[in-house]
């Protein structure tokens, strides 16, 4: 399962109390339909009935069905040299 690292935890929870999104809302990561191979990140209200929820004390990232097998291992940390929120996945240690 998807791991967040401190940074990302509060990436993900400023950002979503900064859009709006209701405290059961968060970060939906699923591959982008228009992009082979990539992935598209959104802020959402509530997950996909089918999305795997990785609930990290005030951080929700909703991960799509069809993208959880591919980030299973990896943990979602933020990129400090990036200026604003830039998010990076990494092997989980």
């Amino acid at each position: 399962m998807l791991t967040l690292t401190e940074s990302a935890r509060t990436a993900v929870a400023d950002l979503a109390e900064q859009a709006g999104v209701a405290p059961e809302g968060g970060l939906r990561i699923a591959e982008s339909p228009a992009t082979e191979g990539s992935l598209e990140l959104t802020l959402v209200a509530t997950p996909q009935p089918d999305d795997q929820v990785v609930d990290d004390q005030d951080a929700h990232v909703f991960v799509a069905a069809t993208t959880a097998p591919v980030l299973t291992n990896l943990t979602l940390d933020t990129d400090p040299a990036q200026p604003g929120p830039a998010f990076v996945l990494a092997p989980q240690r």
